[in-house]
């Protein structure tokens, strides 16, 4: 099979990719959700025309000369209205979120006027009409268009249909992932490792790419190369719905490496498998029914890499989650070497200077160091037969970070 191009594979991959169906919850749990529908106010707000300061409700016409003095007739506290009516040279001691009183077309703060006594305010600083009132409706008004589907529930939006009076939300379903990790020589972290046994990393990495954009994770922990044990697995994976299965190893070429044809056996029809990228070549891709399978390389980086490049977007998209790379240009700190056939994701630092922003580069590049994974920011994105390329030269860069 040809080593399909990265924008090839990642077109087939998104294809026919579509959001879930809508669910209702609480307001409580909605962070981070997206919209499945247009949401609407059900009340207005504020409901009335209310003070927006601490102080006194008056009519303009009586503070347009100060000092004047001014008989308090009552208190509106929020949440209590006053019941009366304000008439000439009256005041209502008021605070701030309360209705206006009748009659009242003013609010003179507190800090310009002095109390007298029990019933008797002196106001010292003029005021213009209509000052310090929030009108009825100066949010929304019952029935205004507040958030459209599609929109994610961030801080600002959540308390925007709290304010509302919506209790509960219509979001779209977060596409679940179920994780299979494969080998004899791998063991969770923690583990009393034998000589020829290392711990199984790539999960923890893989799923909080997933959670990054919003999906459920599955994580169904570590399965032996047995054709049994790999088929179990995925049937597991099967029963709770998953909406992409995850298979971390065994996409390769060896004889310990089953993933593909246990999928196979399982009903999966494989769509791609080896992408003409570094690293993560052995990908692989396949459906069955409306479930999604993605087979990440082994290699620790290699599964990572591609988790941004292709798990992410598609991810994003069952979500119902607008998403686009983090693309920049930079210029080369280091010189590179010529490139073959393969599209190369270079790790690297990216920093700004005052002239741009500057990428350097590892100098070792191998899919096993995690550690300089951790310490890059960014991907220097090389092209098939790219030209080597000198100090100074522009670059373009995958942000990760």
């Amino acid at each position: 099979m040809a080593l399909l191009p990265v924008k090839e594979a990642l077109e087939r991959l998104l294809e026919g990719a579509v959001p879930g169906e809508g669910e209702s919850v609480p307001l409580a749990e909605a962070a981070g959700r997206i919209l499945a529908e247009d949401v609407r106010a059900l009340r207005t707000q504020p409901p009335f025309d209310a003070a927006a300061m601490d102080g006194y409700a008056v009519r303009g016409a009586d503070v347009e000369t100060v000092p004047v003095t001014l008989k308090v007739i009552g208190q509106a506290p929020a949440g209590k209205r006053f019941d009366g009516s304000i008439g000439i040279g009256e005041a209502v001691r008021i605070f701030t979120g309360a209705p206006v009183p009748e009659g009242a077309d003013t609010i003179v703060i507190q800090e310009n006027a002095r109390k007298l006594g029990p019933d008797s305010v002196e106001v010292f600083e003029t005021v213009a009409i209509g000052r310090h009132i929030r009108r009825m409706g100066l949010d929304f008004v019952t029935g205004d268009l507040l958030l459209k589907k599609g929109r994610e529930l961030d801080p600002g939006a959540l308390s925007l249909v709290a304010s509302a009076n919506h209790p509960r939300l219509n979001v779209i379903k977060q596409p679940l992932i179920a994780i299979i990790a494969t080998g004899d020589e791998l063991l969770p972290p923690g583990s009393e490792l034998g000589p020829d046994q290392i711990v199984a990393s790539n999960a923890f990495g893989v799923a909080a790419i997933a959670a990054s954009v919003g999906a459920r994770v599955l994580d169904l922990g570590v399965v032996p190369d047995s054709r049994p044990a790999i088929a179990a697995r995925i049937r597991q994976a099967l029963e709770k719905d998953a909406d992409v299965v995850v298979t971390l190893g065994g996409a390769s070429v060896g004889d310990h490496d089953l993933t593909n044809e246990v999928l196979v056996g399982e009903g999966m029809k494989l769509d791609f498998w080896k992408i003409a990228m570094r690293p993560g070549k052995p990908l692989m891709f396949g459906r069955r029914g409306r479930t999604r399978f993605l087979g990440l390389p082994g290699n620790p980086v290699a599964s990572l890499v591609c988790s941004h490049l292709f798990l992410k977007p598609l991810l994003s998209r069952l979500g119902g989650r607008p998403y686009e790379p983090d693309l920049c240009q930079a210029v080369l700190d280091r010189t590179m070497a010529a490139n073959d056939q393969r599209q190369d994701y270079v790790r690297a630092v990216l920093r700004q200077e005052p002239e741009g922003l500057i990428a350097t580069p590892f100098e070792v590049q191998d899919s096993s160091m995690l550690r300089t994974f951790a310490e890059a920011n960014a991907l220097i994105i090389r092209e098939p037969f790219a030209p080597a390329a000198s100090a100074g030269s522009p670059c373009t860069v995958l942000r990760l970070r």
